[in-house]
């Protein structure tokens, strides 16, 4: 790994920050959260260290399903600004050394979209074959995604006199990837928001993008979805060499590594490792590392330019499905024991905080362990001051609150009345009285001021996004100890998810060199290769493998 590496394949150190525009800041007053707002918050976000921001949908939107209902994928909803606002967020965030990604929801549209219009009006209209329609719904069916609100993925259509497939909503009618013009029109979506200066996309719902079973006629389906992705990599590498698809794929690892493209790492950029996460939350409930170690150990070795990304909370339910029923059940009832906190039967609808009762010390491990693992860390707004969600709102809207700014009505969010704001502040404990980004600016011992720490080591350590990694064999189950390797540079991180204490003898060779703790300076020396070393309980450390008394910054 050379410097310019990690500008060449900037995707593989990042940090990448998750936020919704209609509720990070009001810039006008009226409840909503607009590019305006947003655009005067940038430079908080580039002293946090941020260095990619992902945007949640800000199309053109009915708005029933919070944004990714779409009428119209060259737009801007009005309620949140215009292009001009737009292009001035790209700006000044390039500006303060920041990229910008973009949701693109290509899976299905709003039924008030344009296209869906058209294509129900009658049968030979244009239209008609961008989406996916049948006589009669399939006698065998896939459980519905969101069995709370629906029994099946087809709809019937009165003006239409068919049904209509919605893997989702039924307000969501998937559009038909196997129409020629459908994957034209993709990919002129793609180029459009390139040609403004985004740095990518965050790929909603990729394997049922790429689902072409419910045409009817088989000689249209797809013969090879996974070329039409590799198809996509190819223009978004012709239109924008740095661009990247950071893909949302929920699957098995083999099949997670087909979405990547195998060894050639020709499809997605990126994906998000769900079933890290939920071993890390199964982790967690036991105080048991193992879980988590098998699951980074169970990734598939692919190309070296693609890349996982890692968290710990994302905008949707915490999804809990790739454990088994027993496993999801001990998650259930250490963080979610209550019927609110749970959706769909397999996720939670909680931010970390209020899950582990605020306790300072897991928390701080937690997120000293999501910038330690190999990969890329990706947060979500308000996590870097410790915000909690609003069960009263329900389902996913849970965790997608008003950013807390301050102490003053609505968190500082809005000057509005609050019966104007679209979902309401979170109350209690990890409300805005209690939690809120102006009073941890003045705290150094506050969250926020440790995640700035955090995130600038991790930025000047290089082998956390690059590293070869290893688990490194030790006896305490409780504890994860492992290694990143590029070249002669090592770096090892223990976390202990025990509350007791803990003393480690590390195997670890080099004589006349110790371990550098990169937070404290503390050293400890390698002998016999091997090296003691105390962890809090709740503890970690980040230590360089140097030469005993280098006092090398990194």
């Amino acid at each position: 790994m050379k410097v310019s590496d990690t500008s060449d394949l900037w995707w593989k150190s990042a940090v990448i920050y998750c936020l919704d525009v209609e509720t990070y800041l009001d810039g006008n007053g009226d409840g909503i959260g607009d590019l305006g707002g947003l655009a005067t918050r940038l430079d908080y976000l580039s002293e946090l260290g941020v260095m990619c921001l992902w945007l949640m949908p800000f199309y053109p939107s009915p708005d029933r399903d919070d944004g990714y209902d779409i009428t119209d994928f060259y737009g801007v909803d009005h309620r949140l600004g215009h292009f001009g606002d737009f292009v001035e967020v790209i700006q000044i965030a390039r500006d303060r050394g920041m990229r910008v990604i973009v949701d693109l929801v290509v899976n299905h549209t709003s039924d008030q979209h344009p296209w869906f219009k058209a294509a129900r009006s009658r049968p030979d209209s244009p239209f008609r074959d961008f989406y996916v329609w049948r006589d009669e719904p399939p006698k065998k069916q896939q459980a519905p995604v969101f069995p709370d609100q629906e029994t099946s993925d087809w709809q019937y259509d009165e003006k239409a006199g068919q049904y209509y497939q919605h893997v989702f909503y039924r307000q969501q009618p998937d559009l038909n990837i196997a129409d020629e013009r459908v994957r034209d029109e993709i990919a002129k979506v793609m180029g459009f928001w390139l040609q403004l200066g985004v740095s990518g996309f965050r790929v909603d719902a990729v394997p049922f993008l790429l689902q072409t079973d419910g045409v009817i006629d088989g000689a249209r389906r797809l013969p090879d979805p996974h070329a039409y992705l590799r198809s996509l990599r190819a223009f978004l590498n012709r239109r924008a060499g740095e661009g990247i698809l950071l893909g949302e794929v929920n699957l098995s690892r083999d099949e997670q590594n087909d979405f990547f493209g195998g060894a050639e790492g020709d499809e997605l950029t990126m994906q998000f490792d769900f079933i890290s996460m939920q071993n890390l939350y199964l982790s967690l409930a036991r105080g048991d590392a193992r879980p988590l170690a098998t699951a980074l150990l169970s990734r598939p070795t692919g190309s070296p330019d693609i890349q996982w990304a890692n968290f710990v909370r994302n905008h949707d339910e915490l999804t809990l499905d790739k454990l088994s029923a027993e496993e999801r059940d001990e998650v259930f009832a250490a963080f979610g024991p209550d019927e609110r906190m749970q959706v769909y039967g397999r996720g939670l609808v909680r931010r970390l905080p209020p899950m582990l009762d605020g306790d300072p010390r897991r928390i701080r491990m937690v997120y000293s362990l999501l910038f330690s693992l190999p990969g890329t860390p990706v947060l979500l707004y308000g996590e870097e001051i410790g915000m909690g969600e609003n069960l009263e709102v329900g389902g996913r809207m849970s965790v997608r609150t008003p950013m807390q700014w301050s102490a003053a009505r609505n968190g500082g969010f809005s000057t509005a009345r609050p019966s104007r704001l679209r979902v309401p502040v979170t109350g209690g404990g990890f409300g805005p009285d209690h939690v809120n980004v102006a009073q941890q600016e003045r705290d150094p011992d506050s969250l926020l001021q440790f995640m700035r720490t955090l995130i600038r080591h991790y930025r000047n350590v290089r082998e956390l996004g690059w590293g070869a990694f290893e688990v490194l064999d030790q006896p305490d189950a409780a504890v994860l100890a492992h290694s990143l390797t590029s070249g002669d540079r090592v770096v090892v991180a223990l976390h202990n998810f025990a509350p007791e204490p803990r003393e480690l003898r590390l195997k670890i060779g080099g004589e006349g060199m110790c371990l550098r703790d990169l937070f404290s300076a503390e050293e400890f020396p390698v002998e016999h290769g091997r090296a003691v070393v105390a962890l809090d309980g709740y503890g970690y450390r980040w230590l360089r493998l140097t030469a005993e008394g280098d006092a090398g910054l990194y």
